[in-house]
């Protein structure tokens, strides 16, 4: 569902992880996705709306003042312009969220850069690299700022795929520090238009002392995708491993070519 290129994948990570640095990261999130390399074409400009909404959630939030999760619903507008055919940005905005029981709030904005192996869709082994930074409100994370570095690998293999995204996220408190948020997902291509699969995201931990498993965060969704007209849809449903992890999160992402320049 997302769009396809990359440069220097080993130089732009050794760059990032010198010039960023992390804390922990939390379960509450306005984007649940797997990146697959997959670009706006160069001139083209996408909007996706990303929500997602957790039936049945941890009762208490992650930090003191922080939304509950339990029954709170999360999204985002995010507007994505192809650059090259290996270079995608991205602004999302604005970051919202709906307690319950609470009001409509807004949590902030994020921008994003990605690299990406070009064409990837037609690629048998398709790679990248995503930078995300990120300007919170103070009921959305303890951090004021923080960023992402999402390193994207992935094969095609007939009509299964395997993407991985080997994340490490980043609350600039020093490097030892950086959240280790891995995410990964299986496909399989029914057609060019109908596709189901596997994803599993977890969190780790920090890198210098991973939490004990009783602590970790690791959901199983199943999703279903159309890539066809007027819109592009993923809807999944995700249940959590851990007592740490919420019970149920629906997602739903909606994603469509507004323009092209």
């Amino acid at each position: 569902m997302r769009r396809g290129r990359a440069v220097g994948l080993a130089g732009l990570l050794g760059l990032a992880v010198s010039a960023v640095s992390a804390g922990a990261a939390f379960a509450q999130t306005d984007e649940i996705q797997v990146y697959n390399a997959q670009i706006a074409p160069p001139g083209v400009l996408n909007l996706t709306l990303h929500n997602n909404y957790t039936p049945d959630g941890r009762l208490e939030p992650d930090f003191p003042g922080g939304v509950t999760p339990n029954h709170a619903w999360n999204g985002v507008p995010e507007f994505a312009y192809g650059v090259t055919d290996w270079f995608e940005a991205g602004l999302y905005l604005p970051l919202y969220s709906l307690p319950s029981p609470g009001h409509f709030e807004l949590d902030g904005f994020k921008l994003r850069a990605l690299f990406v192996s070009p064409h990837a869709a037609d690629r048998t082994f398709f790679y990248g690299v995503n930078f995300e930074f990120s300007f919170n409100e103070a009921h959305w994370d303890p951090y004021r700022y923080t960023s992402e570095i999402r390193p994207i690998v992935g094969w095609r293999l007939g009509r299964f795929d395997l993407t991985l995204n080997p994340i490490l996220d980043n609350s600039y408190t020093g490097v030892k520090r950086l959240d280790f948020a891995p995410e990964s997902r299986i496909d399989y291509n029914f057609n060019s238009l109908w596709a189901t699969g596997v994803e599993e995201y977890d969190d780790f931990g920090q890198l210098n002392s991973f939490e004990p498993p009783r602590f970790q965060q690791h959901q199983l969704f199943w999703v279903i995708d159309y890539n066809g007209q007027p819109v592009n849809v993923e809807f999944g449903a995700g249940v959590g491993m851990t007592a740490n992890t919420d019970g149920l999160v629906l997602k739903l992402i909606l994603s469509r070519d507004l323009a092209k320049f």
